[in-house]
């Protein structure tokens, strides 16, 4: 070693530059070799995600997300709307932010040096509409509403089940009840058979909510309690309705339906699912006896979704069941707002309110005709067999029930509803009358339904449009160019007198649902718009629904096996097969088996869990099918007896309807008809030879369809599948007809169903 004297400094000062230079030059090369390259990455990236709800249609004014950060990322910083909210996030990574301001609030979170997250959560009252649009009347809330709203606090009850019982009883846990039994969720939880009820306001209407319950334990969204297996039933009513004020949520899956018939099972159907750990839903605006519109009945559910995600945790996946108008509100809800549900378990089924509602109106308007022996012409007798015949059933029995029961209270403007003041009383100032209040409440389900239809153009307004100020909801069906009675004179089981008498009369509804003698047109931008917001169901959007049907045959009350059989031919058009539903037929009227609506849950609870687990990346409408348990298979009952082939029964109940009988398609979704000329070769009898019209007869044939008859190889008119997620408005402004959401925001609703069904969640 020289002495430090003797060494060189002119070199020492050169290794010195360069050991600091050239470190710094390489460092450049490798990052800055091409123009514009980008510095080195941050580590990781801090992750939000909006639990409750899509992060566009979050209400109530708070919304439950979890922030995840890199390990060693640094100190996790988030903030509301430019509010530090950091120390909500200390201790646990799921929190629920309350005092969202309603309408944008920007959700942002950082930690160190990983990439920041940010997240535009739009909030909406709790009283809503969150995408339904303007309510179309006044609502009339609950006395003890705390706003005009119908806002007020959730309250809270017990029921038990007792020991060797099957009803579930009130429960006061100051008084505990002796005979308490025990139940064994399907996660192996054995805990007392209690039952919480919360009972709630939202969306201007009541909710409620059960679940397995341990008075004087807490329940948290990120620590519930063990006894609830994350997974939802969600149970409907019957009938077809419009109401102007809040409602009772139906528990009973059959509730409006049945009611007349004693069935047992039906009546605590649910206590099965809350045995097993479920949670149990249900809102009064997705019971269509009460609120007959699929935007409405959507909005409901998934507030309610959203609150249960909020105050009990997130969801696995979520099971509809009911009949009649429960299977309405499931089958059209699954198909316009997909995500909602990820079963369905329907019976006394109906595909939509749309197409059945076509089948009543002409129903309707042949019984006019039919019960009026005075109006037939001179020789025209009709005896019930060929009245049965024209309509399509085995009795007139059906047409009678179906319109009287549901089509007349449905469509009839000034038909009493509840929160609308009743003229009767001696209240006329709110009530529509054509007559005296031209500008009141119309009760018809069409007005309801006003947002989805739109209101007629001014060249077709009523006087009572005229006097109102405003057009009426347009009509969604019509029937010119129908040929009643064709598949009868054409196999000869009518004559062509009766043929023509019934055509030339039968005449048609208008906009107040009163009769007039030329057919109804229909409004046809209210018709296309039937089709497009879902309110007539093709099953275009429901590949990634599990489906169990189960139905029996109609012994006259408009429920008649069909009405599934339309539902298998629309959705076998839609999507090429229908391996995602399943069809159980028996001889128990409307149900097929008592003991069906229970077996059909489990077994449904059964096909979602395979689902569940199925990691693979394939598509959720493959993993629905192929997951589908080998045993769960369309069955065919006779006398109750399991294998014995059924196909006759099912075809005796597969019956037809007037438009059917006109020559109209099986699956019956054609609201209006497009029109060719008449052509008097056309009409043949058994063998070939041609129906005997005289010349007087075909003249007036000619008359009676001025425009033409209906063209049933052409598709409807504005016929095609309903779009997705569509909105309605605002509370002030409606947009007719609807319009698209827009994409689901990046990292939203992923607490409402596990990974496994994510792909129902897009658009």
């Amino acid at each position: 070693m020289q002495p430090r004297s003797a060494r060189p400094t002119r070199p020492t000062a050169v290794v010195v530059v360069l050991g600091t230079v050239l470190p710094l030059l390489a460092a450049l090369l490798v990052a800055g070799s091409a123009p514009g390259a980008a510095a080195p990455e941050k580590r990781g990236k801090v992750r939000i995600q909006v639990l409750s709800n899509r992060a566009d249609l979050v209400s109530g004014g708070d919304v439950l997300v979890r922030i995840t950060a890199p390990r060693r990322a640094g100190t996790l910083r988030v903030s509301l709307d430019g509010r530090d909210v950091s120390r909500k996030f200390r201790t646990r990574s799921t929190v629920l932010l309350r005092g969202l301001d309603t309408g944008r609030n920007v959700l942002t979170a950082r930690a160190g040096g990983a990439r920041s997250d940010r997240v535009v959560i739009t909030n909406h009252r709790n009283g809503g509409p969150v995408f339904s649009g303007p309510v179309a009347a006044a609502y009339d809330c609950q006395d003890t509403a705390r706003d005009a709203l119908c806002n007020e606090p959730a309250s809270y009850s017990f029921l038990y089940k007792p020991t060797g019982q099957s009803a579930l009883k009130p429960y006061d846990p100051a008084h505990p009840a002796t005979d308490v039994d025990t139940t064994t969720t399907d996660q192996g939880r054995t805990v007392p058979f209690i039952v919480r009820r919360e009972d709630g306001h939202q969306d201007r209407d009541r909710y409620a909510i059960l679940t397995l319950f341990t008075p004087g334990e807490k329940w948290k969204a990120w620590q519930p309690q063990e006894q609830w297996n994350h997974k939802v039933l969600i149970t409907h009513g019957g009938g077809c309705g419009a109401s102007y004020a809040p409602g009772e949520p139906p528990l009973e899956d059959a509730s409006g339906t049945l009611d007349a018939i004693p069935v047992p099972v039906l009546e605590n159907s649910y206590v099965e699912a809350l045995a097993r750990g479920f949670a149990v839903m249900s809102t009064a605006l997705a019971n269509t006896g009460h609120n007959c519109n699929v935007a409405h009945n959507a909005e409901s559910l998934m507030m309610a979704k959203e609150r249960i995600v909020e105050r009990y945790g997130t969801i696995r996946y979520a099971i509809g069941t009911g009949c009649s108008g429960g299977s309405v509100a499931q089958h059209t809800v699954a198909n316009a707002y997909p995500g909602i549900y990820q079963g369905l378990v329907t019976t006394c089924s109906y595909p939509d309110v749309m197409s059945p509602g076509s089948q009543f109106a002409d129903y309707h308007l042949m019984r006019a005709y039919f019960e009026d022996p005075s109006s037939w012409g001179p020789g025209v007798l009709w005896s019930p067999t060929q009245v049965a015949d024209v309509e399509g059933h085995l009795t007139p029995v059906n047409a009678v029930t179906a319109d009287e029961g549901l089509f007349k209270s449905a469509i009839d403007p000034e038909h009493p509803c509840p929160g609308v003041a009743d003229p009767v009383a001696g209240d006329t100032s709110t009530r529509f009358d054509s007559e005296t209040n031209p500008g009141g409440v119309r009760c018809d389900i069409l007005t309801l339904m006003h947002n989805q239809l739109g209101p007629r153009p001014t060249s077709v307004w009523s006087a009572q449009e005229k006097a109102a100020g405003h057009g009426f909801s347009g009509l969604p069906f019509g029937n010119a160019g129908v040929q009643y009675g064709l598949e009868a004179l054409k196999g000869g089981r009518i004559t062509p007198e009766q043929f023509v008498d019934l055509n030339e009369k039968v005449g048609g509804l208008d906009v107040n649902a009163d009769p007039i003698a030329a057919r109804t047109a229909g409004d046809p931008a209210s018709i296309a718009n039937a089709y497009r917001t879902g309110l007539l169901n093709e099953f275009s959007n429901t590949s990634e629904i599990a489906m169990i049907n189960h139905g029996g045959p109609d012994p006259g009350i408009a429920h008649d096996y069909a009405h599934a059989v339309w539902s298998h031919l629309r959705l076998q058009r839609s999507q090429g097969h229908t391996d995602n539903r399943v069809e159980w037929f028996g001889p128990t009227p409307l149900l097929g088996d008592v003991r069906w609506p229970t077996e059909a849950f489990i077994a449904m609870d059964g096909w979602l869990a395979k689902v569940e687990k199925d990691g693979r990346k394939v598509p959720l409408a493959m993993k629905v099918v192929e997951d589908k348990p080998a045993s769960l298979t369309d069955r065919c009952l006779a006398d109750g007896v399991p294998g014995v082939v059924c196909r006759a029964d099912l075809a005796r109940t597969n019956l037809s309807t007037p438009r059917q009988e006109s020559g109209g398609p099986a699956a019956n979704d054609v609201l209006a008809c497009q029109l060719k000329p008449l052509d008097r070769s056309s009409y043949l009898l058994p063998g070939g030879l041609p129906v005997p019209f005289t010349d007087a007869q075909w003249a007036r044939l000619q008359a009676a369809f001025p425009r033409g008859v209906c063209e049933w190889a052409l598709p409807g008119i504005g016929q095609g599948p309903a779009e997705t997620w569509l909105g309605y408005g605002t509370a002030r402004r409606a947009t007719y007809g609807g319009a698209p959401l827009g994409r689901v925001p990046a990292g939203s609703g992923l607490g409402w169903f596990a990974r496994s069904f994510r792909p129902l969640w897009r658009q």
